[in-house]
């Protein structure tokens, strides 16, 4: 008969407690300091000065412009807000600006919840907007939240609408707005951000304060040491970057610092290209809208690559000059560079009339949105509003985002009848079915997937997305995208098989990816081998396996000052064996964000296992409070009080985690287990009945009821619930023998 038994949530780090002589890993050490990816020393950069002597023009361009004045040293010239004692108030904290002794500051709400006076260090931007940066004693430097609205003259808060605790991860004083990791790499040259993991300090470097020449170009010594040499003989000899590319290779060259995306190595060299330094954040829920247009910031290299603009060889350069970053015209000249304007520039064409902002093809083909509070951006994906799209998977089409007193469907009528039928061939036809939950969406993905007419940002985006069908897949469907020509979908398709779990040979179709010319694809992979013991990988990887673990390493030092950073390092361990390794830094990701409950759920997970009774449940009463609603953290707190023999209570939680959870079919059924355990027969079956209203063929639930009524002596409506089971899976043995008994 089958063996009735509590359900347990799955946890967020899968376990794998191999023996230490399985895993005859050298130890990867976090704290130490790796050569593979040397920094440039910053006596190696010239200065924009220099660069004027020969590039005068250039330079022209660049003085005053965006990258200009990305990061300056505050004084009276370059701080825009007045600091003349303004109060400003927000959330329940009251923040004054004001100048003492030549020098500026702020009297705002500190770490410890309580006023301090702050001096100001840095100016961050200029327009829209400008930030202004303190510096804390561990050599932490934090933006304030409150920031100087350049437009109107006013000071505004970055997030209005938003309440964050001092002792979160979001205060203006701890991670959220920390500059040494989260803004100095794209604001400044040459950065060196020098984090100390034991006390969670940083000694951060640069060579040059701003967006300089030499941060696109690269370290000019050697180039101005051969131009002095040489003089009216030289010639480009390779010692600068950004000379002679194509547009795919200046694109890749701008991602850097244009792109959302996850750090692989210690320090950006000029050697190699973008995937040899980071890896973008792919079309996912919370980031993008379903169909791939922006939703969270981007930073534009994540919508530019979806475009046809992009794979029809239009890069940055040809919208913007490259060193004032001004778009070249602010009409529709811009476009009809490239299409024809006896075509497109036409009200026959928009259908709006000529001179107008409405006219304008960007604001049709190129919408946008505000972030930081008034920074306008427009989503770079270049693409044809599709209301058909809006009304089924809500997302946002550019008609009814001018027509605002319009609807979707208004939007969608109106399309039909000025240009027809929108055409079903874009990428986001498969994608949104996929990201959305949509009946069929797994095998919508797969297709997008497979297809390669689409760009591979959405290619890479589909595999990464089939996560969510965790369930629905076998891992040799997926196995064939290792090959695949775009290191993205590759990159993609390892992450993916970590999730999924390899088989006991399926890990070998990765080994390859330890030679792959791109970085990220190599750590990827490896990481996704992490749970494979040493003595499995073949001799003639076993040296490239070793260069890339020291890649490795220097990835997870590279994201060691994030919570999600500690978190990988912590499954690495877990891979291993290393639980306690695990415990440990998870432990410290929670110094680093106190609430980050994803990490807390998985040590509350991780404390039961190593029998920490006490700490798990700590860890459970905390997420509780801190995020009331979460019904699957009532769930596996219930879990556990049963196991901890407090069955009462246990019932206590799995009703709350039923309430706010009905259609899950997992919690109902322990429940109702519970129920009958404890006596309560009653309870058990009108749960069970509930349930199999909305779940009609969950056998596990069907069994239940069956094994519930067989108990109580009901053996008629016993037999009815296991004639459904024989109904569904005639072939189940389990379920026939079960049916048998009770017909004895």
């Amino acid at each position: 008969m089958k063996q009735l038994f509590l359900f347990t949530n799955l946890i967020i780090c899968l376990v794998s407690c191999k023996p230490k002589e399985e895993n005859a890993y050298k130890k990867i050490d976090p704290n130490a300091i790796f050569t593979s990816t040397d920094s440039i020393p910053n006596k190696h950069y010239v200065g924009s000065q220099k660069c004027k002597e020969c590039h005068a023009t250039q330079f022209k361009d660049w003085e005053g412009s965006h990258h200009d004045k990305s990061m300056q040293k505050a004084n009276r010239q370059t701080i825009i807000a007045p600091f003349n004692g303004e109060v400003f108030k927000s959330q329940g904290v009251t923040s004054t600006f004001f100048q003492k002794e030549g020098k500026f500051y702020v009297n705002t709400e500190g770490r410890d919840g309580k006023n301090h006076d702050y001096e100001i260090i840095y100016t961050f931007g200029f327009t829209p907007l400008q930030q202004y940066i303190v510096l804390f004693p561990d050599g932490q430097y934090q933006c304030l939240r409150t920031a100087f609205n350049t437009k109107k003259n006013k000071w505004f808060d970055l997030y209005p609408d938003f309440k964050v605790v001092h002792k979160e991860w979001l205060h203006w004083s701890r991670g959220g707005l920390n500059w040494n990791t989260m803004c100095a790499d794209c604001h400044s040259t040459n950065v060196k951000k020098n984090y100390n993991e034991k006390n969670h300090s940083y000694d951060t470097n640069y060579a040059i304060i701003n967006v300089s020449c030499e941060a696109c170009h690269g370290p000019g010594k050697k180039h101005v040491e051969n131009a002095l040499k040489k003089g009216s003989d030289y010639k480009n000899d390779g010692t600068m970057q950004m000379v002679g590319l194509d547009s795919k290779e200046l694109v890749d060259a701008c991602a850097r610092c244009h792109a959302r995306r996850e750090n692989i190595t210690l320090f950006h060299t000029p050697q190699g290209t973008f995937l040899d330094h980071y890896f973008p954040q792919f079309i996912t829920k919370d980031i993008y809208h379903a169909d791939g247009q922006i939703l969270d910031e981007d930073y534009v290299y994540g919508s530019f690559i979806q475009s046809k603009m992009y794979h029809n060889g239009v890069s940055c350069k040809d919208c913007h000059n490259p060193h004032s970053t001004k778009r070249k015209f602010d009409d529709n000249r811009l476009c009809m560079q490239c299409h024809d304007g006896a075509t497109f520039n036409v009200e026959s064409h928009h259908k709006h009339k000529m001179g107008t902002k409405e006219a304008m093809c960007i604001n049709c083909h190129m919408p946008g949105k505000y972030y930081m509070g008034n920074d306008f951006r427009r989503d770079h994906s270049f693409r044809i509003p599709r209301p058909d799209l809006s009304i089924k998977y809500g997302t946002p089409n550019a008609c009814v985002g001018c027509h605002k007193d319009k609807d979707d469907q208004w939007a969608y009528e109106n399309f039909v009848k000025l240009y027809g039928e929108p055409k079903k061939n874009h990428f986001s036809d498969k994608l949104a079915p996929g990201i959305t939950g949509t009946i069929g969406g797994r095998d919508s993905l797969m297709l997008l997937a497979h297809d390669t007419i689409y760009p591979n940002m959405a290619r890479a985006s589909a595999v990464s997305n089939l996560r969510n069908y965790a369930g629905q897949i076998n891992v040799s469907e997926v196995l064939k995208f290792l090959k695949d020509k775009s290191p993205l979908v590759k990159g993609a398709t390892a992450d993916l098989l970590f999730d999924l779990k390899l088989g006991a040979d399926n890990y070998k179709v990765l080994l390859p990816l330890l030679k792959d010319d791109k970085t990220a694809v190599r750590v990827k992979a490896f990481f996704a081998l992490s749970s494979i013991p040493y003595s499995k990988i073949p001799k003639e990887y076993r040296d490239v396996y070793e260069k890339v673990k020291i890649e490795f390493a220097n990835h997870l030092k590279a994201t060691g000052e994030f919570s999600g950073g500690r978190m990988k390092r912590a499954q690495y361990y877990l891979n291993t064996g290393k639980i306690q390794s695990a415990i440990s830094t998870l432990e410290d990701a929670l110094k680093i964000d106190i609430t980050n409950n994803i990490v807390r759920t998985t040590l509350a997970n991780l404390y039961y296992q190593v029998k920490d009774y006490q700490k798990s449940e700590e860890a459970y009463k905390t997420i509780l409070e801190q995020e009331p609603g979460f019904g699957l953290t009532n769930y596996d707190y219930g879990l556990l009080l049963n196991e901890l023999g407090r069955p009462k209570e246990a019932i206590v939680q799995l009703q709350k985690a039923i309430g706010y959870l009905p259609e899950n079919d997992r919690i109902a059924y322990n429940l109702a287990l519970l129920y009958f355990q404890n006596k309560q027969t009653k309870n058990a079956i009108s749960v069970l009945n509930t349930q199999l209203k909305r779940s009609a063929n969950n056998t596990d639930l069907i069994y239940l009821m069956a094994y519930i009524y067989k108990e109580n002596n009901e053996i008629e409506k016993a037999k009815k619930y296991a004639k459904k089971l024989i109904e569904i899976a005639p072939l189940n043995q389990q379920y026939q023998n079960f049916y048998n008994i009770l017909n004895q």
